[in-house]
């Protein structure tokens, strides 16, 4: 094949589509569970080898690196292109998983089972679906002695689930020289259709392609007083004061913020639709309802939001302990940082003290350029009918971590979804799956935007 994919066959039944099943029912089978703690998450190196090896088996000359502690094991392997003097595209997809409980799920969430037109099991579309597609192509690639038009780097990686502290936020810290030449990057979570109902009776489907994500923060919350006993009166309580300042956040309603990327996506929804909607109605959230289950992520990219999640206080029941402490998930708009803690400030009050465990930056770009145009002819030459349309994610990736290297991120990992299918549920939900026939056009997708980009 040559170097810019002339005589490309979209519709031709290649290696990568013929193998990208098996390789995400393998990949859902290793239990690469991420608790958030060291000690507990586990998987991840056998994982990562296992990439490494399927890379090797193809020809290809791989780094393994442990980023920062035992066993967050991360692989990356580089295509090099036919132009050298291009900066290189990024491929990346993270290894690890959100816990699940095997009692909940009709399969068993790490048998990767292939049933009923999916491939079942915890990853299957958080992230492992994309690890599979990228893979499989990575390796037909090498194996056929495809040449790209530019170097492209693919980047398998650890410890996402927990914000990249042991993934790719210490691998920017520490090795930014594996990310040498590297200007483009598309990872999770976008590229997925979403099937809206046109005038005509018609439907069209829209390709989000993720051009921007809110930033991410977990703040403690501490309340600190006379501890005493039970019995007494106590007016200075710091389970109350802690409890009264939680209850003020997570009732609070941030302003409403339209940025670039959520009014593009809607003029676009309501271009093919017919739908009107309208930033400053009181009643914005219940114009996004028409749209189904997207809204909920959607919705979530209009304001600010601050979610109290965990709670500490107290050892005893007849004891009024010292100190209370609360655990606060914070997702901010992008360019709303400095507005957003004032406003938690004035929120929680001057007796309770604020830190952040964890603080990611919010990322937006533009949604033009060549590789934009390569992912738009990449889904119409599969799809003549689709539409790229940029989008917020409401939640994170590893795409915070690569922007502070002035890497340009997108999310695109592309599947064609039933219109049934309640996809956004199935993040971190129970009897997490992806069609098969997604994944099979995903694949078909992602070669020709890699072999045109």
């Amino acid at each position: 094949m040559s170097a810019t994919g002339e005589g490309f066959d979209p519709n031709r039944n290649s290696r990568a589509v013929s193998e990208v099943v098996e390789l995400v029912s393998t990949l859902i089978r290793f239990d690469t569970s991420n608790t958030g703690d060291l000690a507990t998450t586990k998987g991840e190196r056998e994982c990562a080898q296992w990439v490494a090896d399927q890379l090797h088996q193809a020809g290809y000359v791989t780094e393994y690196v442990e980023s920062g502690a035992e066993g967050r094991g991360n692989v990356f392997a580089r295509l090099e292109g036919a132009d050298p003097s291009r900066g290189a595209l990024m491929i990346h997809g993270h290894l690890d998983v959100v816990p699940a409980e095997a009692s909940d799920w009709s399969v068993h969430p790490f048998s990767g089972a292939v049933r009923d037109g999916y491939v079942w099991g915890r990853g299957a579309i958080d992230m492992k679906d994309m690890v599979g597609m990228a893979l499989a192509v990575a390796r037909q690639f090498k194996l056929e002695g495809t040449v790209p038009p530019r170097d492209l780097v693919f980047a398998f990686l650890a410890d996402e689930e927990n914000g990249g502290k042991w993934g790719s936020q210490w691998l920017v810290d520490n090795r930014p020289d594996l990310f040498d030449g590297i200007t483009e990057a598309v990872g999770e979570v976008g590229g997925f259709s979403l099937t809206v109902p046109r005038p005509d009776g018609t439907e069209r489907r829209l390709y989000l392609v993720e051009t921007a994500e809110k930033g991410l923060g977990w703040m403690r919350l501490r309340a600190k007083a006379r501890a005493g006993h039970g019995s007494f009166l106590h007016e200075d309580n710091a389970v109350t004061i802690l409890a009264d300042a939680v209850a003020r956040l997570g009732k609070h309603t941030f302003p409403l913020v339209l940025s670039d990327s959520v009014a593009a996506f809607l003029a676009a929804v309501a271009e093919e639709t017919g739908l009107e909607f309208d930033p400053a109605s009181p009643d914005i959230e219940g114009q996004l309802a028409k749209l189904g289950t997207i809204s909920r992520i959607i919705g979530a990219t209009l304001r600010d939001t601050a979610n109290p999640t965990m709670l500490q206080a107290g050892y005893k029941a007849n004891v009024i302990p010292q100190t209370a402490e609360a655990v606060v998930d914070c997702r901010v708009v992008p360019g709303r940082q400095a507005e957003f803690e004032r406003e938690v400030d004035e929120l929680i009050g001057p007796d309770v003290e604020r830190e952040w465990i964890t603080k990611l930056d919010s990322y937006e770009t533009t949604f033009d350029g060549d590789l934009v145009e390569a992912m738009n002819n990449a889904v119409l030459a599969h799809d003549p009918r689709g539409r790229t349309v940029p989008y917020m994610l409401s939640g994170g990736t590893d795409a915070k971590a690569f922007a502070r290297l002035g890497i340009r991120c997108f999310g695109f990992a592309p599947l064609q979804l039933p219109p049934e299918l309640d996809f956004t549920a199935l993040f971190h939900g129970v009897d997490e799956r992806v069609p098969v026939e997604a994944l099979e056009f995903g694949t078909r997708v992602l070669e020709h935007f890699l072999l045109h980009s």
